[in-house]
């Protein structure tokens, strides 16, 4: 068993491709080497933003031999075709079999293939890894007909400390890596992956990914307490920035004061999304007049030169926002409003001020059902709420809309309670994304998401297993999400069918059931059971979110006693009679049963308890007291395991059986108030 080590070095892969790159290498690899028969013990990659490495640990020197069989043609085709597989196979016919199938007989070649050198396997074998590589986007060089994210400089592989001289494009693999191009730009002489490794460390490239991302964390945490400021812990900004260096180094700079005046959300992504800095805040969670640049270099003037630099390319950025928001303050935000009219939405749903009425028509709607909205408020909102999409500000930085336009709405003078909602009616973004919890906020936002919702729906334009172009789930997980976190009492299926005045009345089920779906899926990770809410929601008149989770919760709990367990078996024994009963007569048993024709006390039993039963619950169901309907379900486990031991469904006498049917089929019906206990599992 040996050791490889491949590496492949280019000029910079952006910082965005390399962890799926190195996850892609790693994955050819191990299927090229598994179909070769060439298993290592173990595999592993590493990628710099100028390398792409591999390392596979107990690999064999030699491939076993392999015994191949191969079908080819059928015995009797014309002999071009069998010569053309003689010839593929390299055996004469004499050394072929015949074999009948279900189609026939047919030659086979059955032989075995020689042993190679693992050396001489991957001279072929890894330029057809990288062939196979996925890239978004491939590029030439020079005269060079390879294609590669960036320009190939080198390649290293060795087995077993011996250089494999595999090639790609015009490119032979030597034994010879790289250090730092700014620190170390030296040639490596490479023996092992052990040496390698230290090799690269001693250059100033630090080889792990992971290893980049704890010490850019760590070191910047360090660097904002010392200063009394606290990290923004962004770890996606954190990932980004490991793959733009090789030899991380945490620096503070320092913002112009002169721009602190802009929104401070305008700067965070500025310098996040443009410049890949890192924000700080105060003691009081402002922002600090600072940020964190993670430079690539260590500084030989404790980092002056750097910082000089770096601030002056944030100015210039900061510079242009500043301007767009200076402009921006200039227009009232009820002029850019008026803009909207020119904006299509969608081509089959109108303009965006056609959004922007249909909110203020179902916000106010949605107002009875949260309390401590304001009519007035909900209006101006609604109004305003898209404005800041014609703003220069937020052409610039697409990801602010409805931040800007809640700062443009207090520059206006409007209302916090108009400008809040209209900040936070996107909310929320997705999973992780802060739901609005203030009245007005709360009923902008559910107006957003229902009126996209039925929008799409109603054009057809609904996700599939494979595509979401207008993020319909996450929008449905919104509108859940919204519900639960601000307990609210809302019959969706009532707004759906009432919202322009009965224009979606057509989807209003179909979005309903969609919506479900989406919760069932939300609640998993609470370890509510999705066949419980697919219960609730089956019996057909639950529309209140808040409610249905109520009765999955008193569900969940009452099929853990003794008594749930039996009445479930109980219901899915008379389920099961009843459905075979019904397709043998063709017909149902949802008659009352008639008391003259019961001939057991056990029948006048089961009748009175379920009789007892509907009456009880009836009170409970109303004051949402689930438990207590739980409780007086439960009361039903005697008298109908009685019934099964002690009386005869399936009776001689036609109408005695059913009579018996009948009473079945109200144990059935007096459960299915509260769900449809057929779809519980276990």
């Amino acid at each position: 068993m040996a050791e490889l080590l491949f590496e492949l070095g280019s000029e910079e892969i952006p910082a965005r491709m390399q962890s799926s790159a190195s996850a892609n290498l790693l994955r050819l690899f191990s299927k090229h080497l598994e179909n070769a028969q060439l298993q290592p013990k173990k595999l592993q990659s590493f990628v710099t933003p100028r390398r792409l490495t591999m390392l596979a640990e107990g690999i064999p020197l030699q491939q076993p031999e392999i015994n191949i069989e191969r079908k080819g043609p059928k015995v009797g085709a014309p002999d071009q075709a069998i010569q053309g597989f003689l010839k593929s196979v390299g055996l004469p016919l004499n050394k072929c079999e015949q074999r009948d199938t279900t189609k026939g007989k047919f030659w086979y070649a059955v032989y075995t293939k020689n042993s190679e050198p693992t050396e001489q396997l991957l001279i072929t074998l890894i330029p057809n890894i990288l062939d196979d590589m996925p890239w978004e986007k491939s590029m030439r060089w020079a005269n060079n007909r390879t294609r590669w994210i960036r320009p190939i400089r080198s390649l290293l592989c060795l087995l077993d400390g011996k250089i494999v001289p595999v090639k790609y494009g015009n490119i032979t693999a030597g034994n010879i890596t790289h250090g730092h191009s700014i620190m170390s730009p030296v040639a490596l002489q490479v023996t092992s992956f052990e040496n390698y490794r230290q090799q690269l460390l001693n250059s100033h490239v630090l080889l792990d990914i992971k290893e980049r991302a704890t010490i850019i964390r760590e070191t910047a945490m360090g660097l904002a307490a010392d200063n009394e400021l606290t990290l923004n812990e962004d770890e996606a900004l954190i990932t980004e920035n490991s793959g733009l260096v090789e030899w991380p180094i945490p620096m503070l700079g320092k913002i112009d004061p002169n721009f602190m005046q802009v929104p401070s959300e305008v700067l965070i992504s500025a310098m996040r999304k443009h410049q890949k800095y890192f924000h700080l805040t105060d003691k009081e969670g402002k922002l600090s007049p600072n940020f964190i640049v993670i430079s690539n270099i260590q500084p030989q003037d404790e980092g002056e030169s750097i910082l000089v630099g770096n601030e002056r390319v944030l100015r210039a950025r900061l510079a242009d926002a500043k301007f767009f928001w200076d402009q921006d303050s200039k227009s009232p935000l009820i002029e850019l409003a008026a803009e909207l009219k020119n904006i299509v939405y969608h081509a089959k749903l109108g303009t965006l001020q056609d959004k922007t009425l249909n909110l203020q028509e179902l916000a106010l709607r949605l107002r009875q059902y949260i309390p401590g909205s304001s009519d007035e408020h909900l209006r101006k909102a609604a109004l305003l709420c898209k404005a800041d999409l014609c703003s220069e500000t937020v052409g610039e930085f697409p990801d602010l809309q409805g931040v800007i336009g809640g700062y443009l709405a207090l520059r206006n003078g409007e209302k916090s309670e108009v400008a809040l909602a209209i900040q936070e009616h996107y909310s929320p973004l997705g999973p992780r994304d802060a739901c609005p919890n203030k009245p007005n906020s709360v009923a902008l936002a559910l107006a957003e998401k229902i009126d996209t919702l039925l929008g799409f729906f109603s054009i057809n334009e609904k996700p599939t297993g494979s595509k979401d172009p207008y993020a319909i789930r996450r929008t449905g997980l919104g509108v859940i999400r919204i519900i639960l976190e601000n307990d609210l009492r809302i019959p969706l299926l009532k707004i759906f069918q009432h919202h322009k005045g009965g224009q979606f009345n057509g989807q209003a089920k179909e979005l309903l059931s969609f919506l479900a779906e989406r919760l069932k899926i939300h609640l998993r990770q609470t370890g509510i059971r999705h066949d419980l809410i697919g219960a609730v929601f089956a019996i057909g008149n639950e529309d209140d979110f808040v409610r249905l989770i109520l009765r999955v919760t008193a569900l969940a709990a009452f099929l853990q006693s003794d008594d749930g367990e039996h009445l479930l078996v109980a219901y899915r024994r008379a389920a099961n009679i009843l459905r075979i009963e019904e397709k043998k007569d063709n017909c149902s048993f949802r008659s009352m049963p008639k008391l003259e024709l019961f001939l057991n006390d056990e029948e006048h039993k089961l009748y009175d308890a379920i009789g007892t039963v509907d009456i009880n619950t009836l009170d409970a169901f109303k004051k949402e007291k689930y438990q207590n309907v739980m409780s007086i379900m439960a009361t039903l486990r005697q008298p109908i395991d009685t019934f099964f031991e002690e009386v005869t469904v399936n009776t001689k006498d036609p109408k005695t059986r059913h009579n018996r049917l009948c009473l079945l089929y109200k144990i059935k019906s007096s459960m299915d108030r509260i769900a449809d206990f057929s779809i519980i599992e276990g």
